[in-house]
C-alpha cells in the first residue's frame, strides 16, 4: 500500500505520461519538452506527483536520452507497434512494462494537475469495485486520458486496439468508466493542441 497522499492509503500505483502523439498541428514538436508555464512539461509533472507513486515513465517513441538527462531516475518506453495509433496504444503497452496494478496516465499536454488527484481516482475505484478505469473531469469536461486504469483493463484495451476502435471514450464505456470532478475557475486550456493555444494559455497565465 501506498500513503504518500497524507491522509489517504491506496495501492502502489505507477505514473505514466502520454507522449507518443505526433503533435501535427504544432509542426511535430515534443510537448513534454516545452514549456508551457514556467516549468518544462516534464519537470513539472514530475515534481507534482513522483512522491506518489512507485514509478515514473514515459510513453514515447523519441527524446529518451534526453528525458534521462533531464531526470535520470525517469523511465520509458514506446508503444508496443509502431505507426501512432493514439493514448489508448500507450495505455495497453504500458501493462508490458509497469509491476504496479494501477497507473496513473496523464497527457504531456496537461495545464493543470489537481492535488490529491491519485487518492481522488483510487476513492472513486474503491467506491465502484466493477470499475476499471476512473477519469479525471475538470469544471464538468471529461479528460479521458487523465486517467487511472487497474491491470484488469488490458483485456479490454487489447480488444478494442484488435478491432481497430482506437476511442478512449468508447473503450472505457466498456470498462464501467467512473467519474472523479475537480474544479478550478481560473483554468482555461485544459491542454495544449496548436500554437495558439499556448500564446494564449501564456497571455491568460499572467493576467
Amino acid at each position: 500500500m501506498n500513503n504518500n497522499d497524507k491522509d489517504a492509503t491506496y495501492p502502489t500505483t505507477d505514473l505514466v505520461i502520454l507522449a507518443g502523439g505526433q503533435a501535427r498541428r504544432m509542426n511535430g514538436i515534443n510537448k513534454l519538452l516545452q514549456k508551457f508555464d514556467d516549468e518544462i512539461q516534464l519537470i513539472k509533472i514530475h515534481q507534482l506527483l513522483k512522491s506518489h507513486v512507485a514509478k515514473v515513465w514515459v510513453n514515447s517513441h523519441r527524446d529518451h536520452s534526453m528525458y534521462q538527462r533531464i531526470i535520470p531516475s525517469i523511465q520509458f518506453f514506446p508503444d508496443d507497434e509502431a505507426g501512432f495509433y493514439g493514448p489508448l496504444m500507450g495505455m495497453k503497452s504500458a501493462w508490458s512494462h509497469v509491476q504496479s496494478d494501477y497507473v496513473l496516465f496523464v497527457p504531456c499536454d496537461v495545464t493543470y494537475i489537481p492535488q490529491k488527484v491519485i487518492s481522488r481516482l483510487h476513492q472513486v475505484l474503491q467506491s465502484h469495485p466493477q470499475a476499471e478505469v476512473a477519469v479525471v473531469e475538470m469544471n464538468g469536461k471529461a479528460l479521458f486520458p487523465f486517467c487511472l486504469l487497474k491491470r484488469s483493463s488490458l483485456a479490454t484495451l487489447e480488444k478494442h486496439l484488435a478491432q481497430q476502435q482506437r476511442s478512449l471514450k468508447v473503450c472505457f464505456a466498456a470498462m464501467n468508466m467512473q467519474i472523479a470532478k475537480f474544479k478550478n475557475n481560473a483554468l482555461f486550456f485544459h491542454s495544449i493542441n496548436s500554437f495558439d493555444e499556448l500564446q494564449q494559455h501564456r497571455q491568460l497565465s499572467f493576467i
